[in-house]
């Protein structure tokens, strides 16, 4: 199993960009397994020829400042939420039974990942970043799709996420994993539990990286539910556990079930949202996280970047990237509070 190391930049204002610090840390995801189930699913990183550090960082300001044009998309949501839907979808078909599926071939361009139910919408997310593919035909679907989930969660507020590039775009749809693999909104504890297993996650992890619903909504026309979980969908906060843990009744429609809350009736949670709260092995964290941000900041960004990687192997030596946020490189960082 190879290692790689962490490159940090710093916050100052000395041009924070340019502050590389040479001591590395190894990265928090491990490369995938090489072996006889998996032989056929080998996927080793490669990184385009001249790239490095730099060349992502400037992908990675690109996005960042075409978010912050766009804040009043989809009621006011930006397009936070639907990159790191994207990120996390891109992912999240991943099997480590046999290694297949992950974000390393960049197939949700193809059938039928591409029409996959839970990937409706998705389409916006990839147009979103379609003209930064143009701009840097360098950089793979994987690399580009995940880069822009980082990208969003640390600029509307959220903990730096460890990453690593080398994907390789798959441009014959050979390995497109089947549907089925994107967990379902309507499904119980058991299910969610048994979801986020087959990917190669714990409990923790599970309520950690769920814990992302906090941004943006639902809409009827792509998964059937609608709503935002609460009022930060453009800002990364714990703000979804604390609103969990509040009193919810089953939503009178005649749409797909979902929950909504009993103060307002304004708000929404999902089958396997409200899971977390019912299940005593997904509930505990749900209630530290509650109390506790940075826990949640210091556990979701580990697991979210393990979740980008699933199924990569990475060569000796490559390092693992932390990008500073614009207010970082401009030495004036945002305050982020939940007031």
């Amino acid at each position: 199993m190879s290692t790689a190391a962490t490159q940090t930049v710093g916050n100052s204002s000395n041009n924070a960009a340019e502050q590389i610090p040479q001591s590395h840390k190894k990265l928090k995801f491990a490369s995938a397994p090489a072996g006889p189930t998996s032989d056929f699913h080998i996927k080793v990183a490669k990184v385009p020829e001249g790239k490095n550090f730099k060349s992502y960082l400037e992908v990675y300001n690109d996005i960042a400042t075409k978010l912050a044009e766009f804040p009043k998309y989809d009621e006011n949501d930006g397009y936070y939420a639907i990159l790191v839907r994207l990120a996390w979808h891109t992912s999240g078909t991943y099997s480590k039974g046999d290694n297949s599926g992950g974000s390393y071939g960049g197939t949700m361009i193809y059938p039928p990942e591409e029409m996959d139910f839970q990937n409706k919408g998705l389409e916006v997310a990839r147009s979103f970043l379609d003209q930064f593919q143009a701009k840097y035909p360098w950089i793979s679907r994987g690399d580009l799709w995940t880069l822009g989930g980082v990208c969003a969660v640390q600029e509307c507020g959220g903990p730096k996420i460890e990453w690593a590039p080398g994907r390789v775009n798959d441009n014959k749809g050979v390995f497109v994993p089947p549907n089925g693999r994107i967990p379902d909104g309507g499904g119980d504890g058991a299910y969610v539990r048994k979801t986020f297993s087959r990917i190669g996650f714990n409990d923790r992890d599970t309520v950690a990286l769920i814990g992302a619903h906090v941004l943006g909504r639902c809409h009827v026309h792509r998964s059937g539910y609608d709503g935002p979980w609460g009022d930060d969908v453009n800002r990364f906060t714990n703000d979804f556990f604390q609103r969990l843990l509040q009193k919810w009744h089953v939503k009178n429609w005649s749409g797909r079930k979902q929950y909504e809350d009993d103060a307002t009736n304004k708000y929404m949670m999902l089958p396997t949202d409200y899971s977390l709260k019912q299940e005593d092995y997904f509930r505990k964290y749900v209630e530290i996280y509650a109390k506790d941000k940075k826990q949640w900041f210091d556990d979701f960004a580990p697991a979210f970047a393990r979740l980008l990687a699933l199924g990569i192997t990475y060569p000796e030596g490559t390092e693992a990237m932390v990008f500073p946020t614009l207010e970082d490189q401009v030495g004036d960082p945002e305050i982020w509070t939940d007031d």
